[in-house]
């Protein structure tokens, strides 16, 4: 293959502009925050992103490198199309969810990053222990989709695989560094609207290529492979739900998506982005399942591409850039390139942000540096986002199952963190010790079903197990959904057991090792006390304190109502009577 002097300038331009964008935003950034906060300006900016700007980065939440190609790649794999291409319609979902439920608590509390109201309810060993899955999830998805563009790269204009996954994420690294959340959204827009214009302008010219079918006939009628529309077997149905929750449910807790909730102007505002982005998410794969179908209806025999087809190579990953490459006009091509390459930037980006953000805040400022000055927290966020941005790209350099590693990972988001936070937003009474049962249960139960991109056999074979060509073994049990079930019921059943146990005389107080119980019903007592005014405050009500606990991460908060539960206090409607 020819190497295309062309399409490199128009890369080149291409990543020069939005470069030009982030530090125009970094500007803004530095100019709009005040000395003290400037930490919280890089994390969730001013808290004032607007409807436009706000609908734009919110769409680009999902709408990147592995939803744009996996979306292609799911529509054109025969047997497969359409029916199961879950992620426009589960990620939509999964935003109309998150804005009627999530956002606007999340939001009107004041916290900075997802993790805050887990530190603020469980402690900052359970922040610890949660960063671990929300971390993993924002690296491997980073280092999935910088892998995607160096192949879709090489793919067009021939260049070195590794040269242009280190290039863009130089790129992507380089103005998240400088500019924050400001730097992510803003360039959002211009890289949306690039995915938007550059894979319309690809369609019309990839469809109307001498060897591509009609696309309404190859949908339900076999001409050169299965109908692209697909459909769902009997057998396979309970594994089609166990991925749709996965995306709907587990789409929720990421970092990526709160970032974006909690830099909202407000918690309506927030609401309303998330509808906005899930009309996005679905309007943005509009472009995408075309192509899939065009790669689906097209012989491949007559184009320079030959025989066999993308899938007999293997290649059906990367269907976009082969019908951009072999169906559509070498000038339009680099535009698709573009197209591309600025989606999975929109998406980098924000993981390595999100990453950063979350152990700045939650791990060295509220675990260990609580006394940190905003300067200090400020070099942490961007040494990290150095180091994260350093080890997404070797990752995708050196890693031979990088998808495998974020399927994985992504599960324990779902299985771990989304019953957590339905616990900790939504059901009250909930303790670390539940916490941490729910957390381990829900990791034995998705670790022992097995994983078969990692060629991780499992340990429990659930009803409908199969072999498959390659001697793996499937389980076709939604046995994920039923790890996250079982991990949110471990969280409550244990919470109120260990609640029941210590408030009863049951266990001694001295066993409250985690300080979950005993120790926090005191903190709620010194809290409600200092929420009442001095004339109310006895001081047998000050007695069952312990000093030692009387620092807490309670006052690294910015919401402080969190803590205010007088209305519901019998000990103070007792004081007051008295």
């Amino acid at each position: 293959m020819a190497f295309h002097v062309e399409g490199l300038v128009a890369i080149i331009v291409f990543y020069l502009a939005i470069l030009a964008v982030g530090i125009w935003a970094a500007w803004k950034t530095k100019n709009t925050s005040s000395e003290g906060d400037r930490s919280e300006a890089i994390i969730v900016g001013g808290r004032d992103i607007g409807l436009l700007v706000g609908g734009f980065t919110m769409t680009a939440t999902w709408v990147g490198g592995g939803y744009i190609n996996g979306t292609a790649e799911a529509v054109y794999v025969p047997d497969y199309g359409l029916a199961w291409a879950q992620a426009p319609i589960g990620y939509s979902l999964s935003l109309i969810v998150g804005g009627l439920f999530f956002a606007k608590p999340m939001r009107s509390k004041g916290y900075v990053t997802m993790l805050d109201p887990f530190q603020q309810l469980y402690g900052k060993r359970m922040g610890g222990l949660l960063f671990i899955p929300a971390l993993m999830g924002e690296m491997f998805w980073a280092a999935a989709i910088f892998s995607a563009l160096g192949a879709t790269i090489s793919v067009i204009i021939d260049v070195n695989v590794n040269i242009s996954v280190i290039i863009s994420a130089l790129i992507a690294t380089m103005y998240t560094l400088v500019g924050g959340v400001y730097s992510v959204a803003y360039t959002d827009v211009v890289q949306l609207f690039c995915i938007f214009l550059g894979l319309w302008i690809s369609v019309p010219f990839a469809m109307s290529h001498p060897a591509v079918t009609d696309i309404g006939l190859t949908a339900v009628h076999q001409v050169y492979q299965a109908p692209w529309l697909g459909s769902v077997n009997s057998l396979d149905i309970y594994t089609w739900l166990d991925n749709f929750f996965l995306l709907t449910l587990g789409g929720i807790p990421w970092q990526a998506y709160f970032q974006r909730v909690l830099s909202s102007s407000s918690a309506t505002y927030a609401q309303v982005l998330s509808f906005l982005a899930a009309f996005g998410c679905l309007v943005m794969a509009i472009p995408a399942v075309l192509i899939g179908a065009i790669g689906a209806s097209t012989a491949w025999n007559q184009t320079e591409y030959g025989v066999p087809d993308p899938k007999s190579r293997k290649e059906a990953d990367m269907i976009l850039p082969i019908v951009l490459q072999y169906l559509c006009p070498v000038y339009i091509s680099f535009f698709g390139l573009g197209a591309v390459s600025a989606a999975v930037m929109s998406s980098a980006d924000s993981s390595i942000l999100s990453a950063s953000s979350m152990f700045a805040r939650n791990i060295y400022q509220l675990a260990f540096r609580q006394n940190a000055s905003d300067r200090e927290i400020v070099w942490v966020i961007r040494i990290t986002i150095l180091l994260f941005g350093a080890s997404a790209t070797a990752m995708a350099l050196l890693a031979s199952s990088v998808y495998g590693l974020w399927y994985l990972s992504s599960d324990l988001i779902y299985i771990i963190i989304f019953p957590q936070l339905l616990c900790v937003l939504f059901i009250k009474g909930t303790n670390t010790y539940g916490a941490i049962a729910g957390y381990l249960f829900g990791l034995v139960l998705r670790i022992t079903g097995g994983e078969p991109y990692l060629y991780l056999q499992p340990l429990i074979f659930y009803p409908g197990w199969y072999q498959d060509d390659n001697n793996l073994y499937i389980q076709r049990f939604p046995f994920k959904t039923l790890a996250m079930l079982t991990s949110f019921f471990t969280n409550v059943v244990v919470s109120y057991l260990a609640k029941y146990l210590f408030e009863s005389g049951t266990l001694p107080p001295k066993l409250d090792f985690l300080d979950a119980v005993v120790a926090r019903y005191s903190r709620e007592h010194m809290d409600k006390a200092t929420l009442v005014k001095s004339d109310n405050i006895v001081l047998n009500e000050l007695a069952p304190v312990n000093p030692r606990h009387s620092l807490t991460l309670s006052s690294t908060f910015t919401n402080k109502e969190a803590f205010n539960y007088v209305d519901s206090s019998p000990e103070l409607s007792n004081t007051e009577d008295n």
